[in-house]
């Protein structure tokens, strides 16, 4: 997943900061000086074709963002960078509070098409195909560049948005850890159908667009990957012992026991609560213990004396 390394903060809006990775600028530059001409009478519309592509990802990250601060979770942090954008939230851990988390963001892309619609429309009454050809082909790009982007993220593999929201459905059922995994399996399957893809794309001639879709066709691999060994780790935690004596301040949970807290120095996992804190390997002393369930932070000194009770899957 993206990160802040390589990005720069370009503002700050609703205590949410928004961070420009910089390989943005360079496909910016290479896709303009590539498609000059081919599509405007004038090279700046193309400029500004790129801005609304900007501004449409933006927009459907901050749907995420904010979907998420409505149902109690943290959102604070939006990186933008050639693949699409990424918003960083951590819902709290119920499949109500992550699917709205995760469909705000096509919600917001479903809402543009009868925007753009109208002015796509308005601009044909106005007969500006004749008059004014370069406003009407921006009207029309940015209306098939929003319901693509819709589309595409709406497509049952993960980690896109419709994997995540199939994940999300399925834990109401399944419960977490099993949501998680039926949903990486589907995404592997998708990552097969876009391998296929790009093979018949490069045969076909069009080497730059298969390089591209294989770059990201990777990028998903990687992520289903990783959901499935998070999916497994789920597993393990939600069968792990519990130790009754302690429980999380903010969801009431026993933590497990076992080595499922990991050492930000030495990169090692221990039981935080079997050494109090403190990393054995590396003697890091931590002020606050995270809770694997809901991921709340909190000092050991809370964990101890609230009412215990079993993770809900």
């Amino acid at each position: 997943m993206p990160t802040r390394r390589g990005s720069f903060r370009i503002f700050r809006f609703l205590g949410i900061d928004v961070y420009l990775h910089y390989s943005w600028i360079l496909i910016a530059i290479l896709r303009i000086e590539f498609l000059r001409f081919h599509r405007y009478q004038s090279p700046v519309w193309y400029v500004i074709e790129y801005l609304a592509l900007f501004a449409i990802v933006l927009t459907h990250e901050f749907g995420h963002a904010l979907a998420c601060r409505q149902v109690g979770g943290q959102a604070n942090q939006i990186v933008l960078w050639p693949l699409g954008g990424v918003a960083y939230v951590s819902p709290p851990q119920r499949p109500g509070a992550m699917l709205w988390s995760i469909a705000a963001g096509p919600l917001v892309n479903v809402a543009l098409v009868p925007v753009f619609s109208v002015f796509w429309y308005c601009s044909h009454l106005l007969g500006w195909p004749a008059t004014y050809p370069d406003i009407e082909q921006f009207l029309k790009t940015i209306w098939a560049i929003n319901l693509g982007l819709l589309l595409f993220n709406m497509l049952p593999v993960f980690p896109l948005d419709g994997g995540q929201i199939l994940r999300s459905l399925l834990w109401f059922v399944l419960g977490r850890a099993n949501s998680l995994l039926v949903a990486s399996i589907v995404g592997f399957v998708g990552v097969a159908g876009g391998a296929l893809f790009v093979a018949l794309t490069y045969f076909s001639g069009d080497n730059v667009s298969a390089l591209w879709f294989g770059i990201l066709d990777a990028f998903v691999a990687m992520n289903c990957w990783r959901g499935l060994k998070q999916a497994l780790a789920l597993g393990r935690l939600e069968k792990a012992p519990r130790r009754p004596e302690f429980s999380c301040p903010a969801c009431h949970t026993s933590p497990p026991v076992g080595e499922f807290w990991g050492c930000s120095r030495c990169r090692r996992n221990f039981d935080t609560f079997l050494t109090q804190a403190v990393c054995p390997h590396c003697n890091a002393q931590y002020n606050v213990t995270a809770c694997p369930f809901c991921y709340s932070l909190r000092p050991m000194s809370e964990w101890s004396g609230s009412q215990a009770t079993q993770p809900n899957p």
